[in-house]
């Protein structure tokens, strides 16, 4: 063979056929070339675009790989139009609008080749005829794609390597339908696998798609593919997309360390997983969207969440089933919302729940059957009207509470058992419903049931053990019980302690020990109760609802509290608004009493200011003016901060603010500082969860508490706007300016007067110029600042005097200009 020449080897059996040959050019070699030639080429660069017509062997030096270089200046670098054999060559290609290598029909065989081009794809099998067999090839490039099957293409590819692509990896479009078995696709700048269109399908085995610009593994537009016992991971977006009636399995796979969902399918797609590993993912594990959307899970593990969303989201319609799966180490496990969507998950752990294990919401439904729930914040939360399903045979343990239900929604639990909540076993709330059969709650440091005012709830033939604060705890009016049991532990009443039995159901009806009719079995409603409030909840009222006004009775007449608002110093446009609801409040009682319509008049308010200017006090008088006009049952107030509303996880932020709610019904809840449960940058802060709580109880309860929130003006206005209901259920909102020199100098004149000091001869003016001259930045307190220089003057008036042996009543009344503190140095 000469140098730098094609030697063809003759395969023909035809006697005049020359048996071998030598060739300048590779175009010339196969020209003569037929079926069953072998063409044997020595290393060099041939910058030829080779068509293969015949099923021949193309091969280089088997030991010198890529020795042989088939590298043409512009178009296709090898074509191959028949069966050929192909194998230990290097290819390059610089034509952006063709592919290095193009298989358009045959069944080729490709072996050791090296692609490493700029081309629009790296291998590109194209029409129905053409079905390669690739073994063992490497596909670098840069400027668009690995390796694309498609009008109709097939093949094999074995132990292939996407080294890098500047678009997908591999691109299966138009009706192609090729096998991958152990192939490596990986930093592909776009989808590392993207199966598209009608017809389109793959069969992957052992692959590994892994640091991808984009999603791992993408198939859309009616396109099917299966995965078995592959790996998808390291993708800076989603690991697996699914759209537009795209269908999938996955078998036995693994896809790990996923920035964003670790799988996501929307637009009425199918996907089943059996025997796969979702794990370390930022957003949802799955995610589920859009009517006829639909994932079916089978021996599944989802787990170590790095985000904080939800491990499985299922909304708008789609549906999942999960069965013999695990949930773990996750902060929300299973999130289902929107009318029509639903899941059904069967004899699967959902354990390490930072928050909430499983979410049903605005209208959508779960069924559990046999499901072990541990360690989670909320085992099941129901949240709204509409949202429901079924819970039967299901275990939750170790949580903080075991199920909740709010705002409408009504479930059925059959044969579920809790099992050492920190708080509620079963709490309903906000118009919850639900229909509790033959559950249990044992060990709990809080209620077995508890169920609030206006809850219509079923319980039948539930027990209680062990639980710290009572086995049930429900208003006189609220669920209905049947042969409910309880082992009579938890602190209660006296009169219901002699009547407790230890098991037996009370007949007709009610739990073990309660009271002749009374379905309340618990002390006190609330651990942040007062006493007096706690010894009232611990006796059972009379069936019935009380008189209106019957608990303001022994409150003070509005004149008398109107007397004393208007002794507070300055604030004169805020009594001039509390004087006119008042007026309000009181002519439409007595329009009512005439028999004409009364104007609707919004008792909820928002107080605006710096602190110190008695925004608290006129929510304590405003609560008294509203008891004595017979508004209000009490008019007490209850004050609370974001700190007595928002709990460690999602399930007590509710309870929270629902028991601060109870305590203050029939009087006012002051909420100071509440823009605090709106924060800004909040992201998911539970905070938002108060805020949504008691605008819902606001409005089921609208009459039994009037709320008010407080705080500085430009954050209250922002306050106004985090929920769509807050700015209607408030409509009034008062400012409390600052207070002047003079002001502040009455109200230490009133101190003074109260403590039975008086102000010395220029001391008044030495006030008057020391408020006047005191800074006033962030830390002026307004009326506190004031309270707190007459205390400052006290003490330095105790110092003075006390130094004398026998002082004269003036000496210890009087107070001068000496005594007043030090102007504190400007900021």
């Amino acid at each position: 063979m000469v140098q730098g020449t094609v030697q063809v080897t003759h395969g023909g059996a035809s006697r005049w056929r020359r048996r071998s040959g030598e060739y300048p050019t590779l175009t010339a070699a196969l020209a003569v070339a037929g079926d069953g030639d072998v063409l044997s080429i020595p290393p060099g660069t041939y910058r030829e675009n080779l068509v293969l017509h015949h099923a021949v062997t193309l091969r280089g030096p088997e030991d010198g790989a890529g020795s042989v270089r088939i590298a043409p200046l512009d178009g296709v670098a090898l074509t191959l139009r028949a069966s050929a054999v192909v194998q230990d060559l290097y290819l390059e290609g610089q034509d952006r609008a063709a592919p290095a290598l193009l298989v358009e029909d045959g069944s080729p065989e490709l072996t050791d080749l090296r692609v490493s081009t700029h081309s629009a794809a790296g291998i590109e099998v194209r029409g129905p005829g053409a079905r390669p067999l690739v073994r063992r090839c490497s596909v670098e490039n840069p400027a668009g794609v690995g390796i694309a099957v498609l009008d109709g293409g097939g093949g094999v590819f074995e132990e292939c390597e996407v080294v890098a692509s500047g678009q997908t990896g591999f691109s299966v479009r138009g009706g192609g339908r090729p096998r991958l078995e152990r192939c490596r696709i990986h930093h592909s700048t776009g989808a590392g696998i993207a199966v598209t269109g009608e017809g389109s399908g793959l069969e992957a085995l052992g692959c590994e798609v892994y640091e991808v610009r984009g999603a791992g593994v993408q198939i859309a537009a009616r396109a099917a593919a299966r995965l078995t016992d592959c790996s998808v991971h390291r993708t800076s977006a989603d690991g697996v997309t699914l759209d537009t009636d795209a269908v999938l399995t996955l078998a036995g796979c693994d896809i790990h360390d996923i920035p964003e969902n670790a799988v996501d399918l929307r637009s009425r797609s199918v996907l089943t997983l059996s025997r796969t590993s979702v794990r370390r993912f930022g957003r949802n594990g799955l995610s589920v969207w859009d009517p006829g959307t639909r994932v079916d899970a089978e021996s599944c593990e989802i787990h170590d969440s790095t985000g904080d969303y939800p491990a499985v989201w299922v909304s708008d319609g789609a549906t999942a089933s999960l069965n013999a799966c695990r949930v773990h180490d996750v902060p929300d496990a299973l999130f289902v919302l929107d009318r029509g969507s639903s899941v059904d998950v069967t004899d699967s752990d959902l354990s390490q729940v930072r928050n909430t294990a499983v979410s049903v919401s605005d209208g959508a439904t779960a069924q559990l059957d046999d499901c072990r729930i541990r360690e989670a914040a909320t085992g099941a939360w129901f949240r709204d009207h509409g949202s429901g399903g079924t819970l039967a045979g299901c275990t939750i343990d170790a949580v903080q509470t075991g199920v909740i239900v709010t705002k409408g929604a009504d479930p059925t639990l059959e044969r579920c058992t809790v099992t050492s909540p920190a708080e509620a076993g079963f709490y309903v709330s906000a118009g919850g419903r639900g229909a509790f059969k033959a559950c249990r709650v044992t060990d709990s440091s809080g209620f077995g049931f508890h169920v609030l005012d206006g809850c219509r709830t079923t319980l039948t033939r539930c027990h209680t053990e062990r639980c710290a604060r009572g086995g049930y705890e429900f208003p006189e009016d609220g669920p209905l019980v049947e042969e409910c049991t309880s082992d009579g532990s938890g602190p209660r009443s006296a009169s219901a302690s002699a009547s407790a039995s230890a098991a037996p159901p009370v007949p007709g009806g009610g739990c073990a020990g309660a009271q002749g009719g009374v379905r309340t079995v618990t002390a006190a409603r609330s651990s942040g109760a007062q006493p007096s409030q706690a010894a009232a909840a611990s006796v059972p009222r009379p069936a019935g609802p009380e008189p209106a006004g019957a608990a303001a009775a022994g409150a003070r007449a509005s004149g008398a509290v109107l007397g004393q608002l208007d002794a507070l110093v300055g604030l004169d446009s805020v009594k001039r608004e509390v004087r006119a609801l008042t007026d309000m409040i009181e002519v439409g009682r007595r329009r009512q009493r005439a028999g004409l319509k009364a104007a609707s008049v919004r008792r909820h308010l928002v107080f605006t200011g710096s602190p110190g200017t008695g925004k608290t006090t006129v929510a304590r008088l405003y609560g008294e003016i509203l008891a004595s006009l017979g508004v209000l049952e009490r008019g007490h107030l209850v004050e609370v901060s974001r700190v007595d509303l928002v709990g460690e996880h999602i399930g007590s932020t509710a309870i929270r603010t629902q028991e601060a709610f109870e305590r203050a019904r029939g009087g006012v809840l002051f909420i100071d500082e509440a823009y605090a449960l709106a924060p800004e940058d909040s992201g998911r802060d539970f905070g938002r969860e108060a805020i949504d709580t008691l605008v819902k109880l606001m409005e089921d309860h609208r009459d039994a508490v009037v709320v008010i929130v407080a705080g500085y003006t430009a954050e209250m206005d922002r306050f106004l706007t985090v929920n769509p209901g807050v700015a209607s259920r408030f409509s009034r909102t008062i400012a409390f300016g600052d207070y002047g020199p003079g002001e502040l100098l009455r109200i230490v004149e009133q101190q003074a007067e109260e403590h039975e000091y008086r102000l010395g001869e220029g001391t008044a003016e030495a006030l008057l110029t020391y408020f006047t001259e005191l800074p006033k930045g962030p830390a002026f307190g307004n009326g506190r600042t004031a309270r707190q220089t007459f205390e400052s003057m006290v003490e330095r008036h105790a110092g003075r005097v006390a130094q004398l042996s026998e002082p004269s009543t003036d000496e210890l009344t009087l107070l001068f200009p000496a005594d007043l503190p030090t102007l504190p140095a400007p900021c």
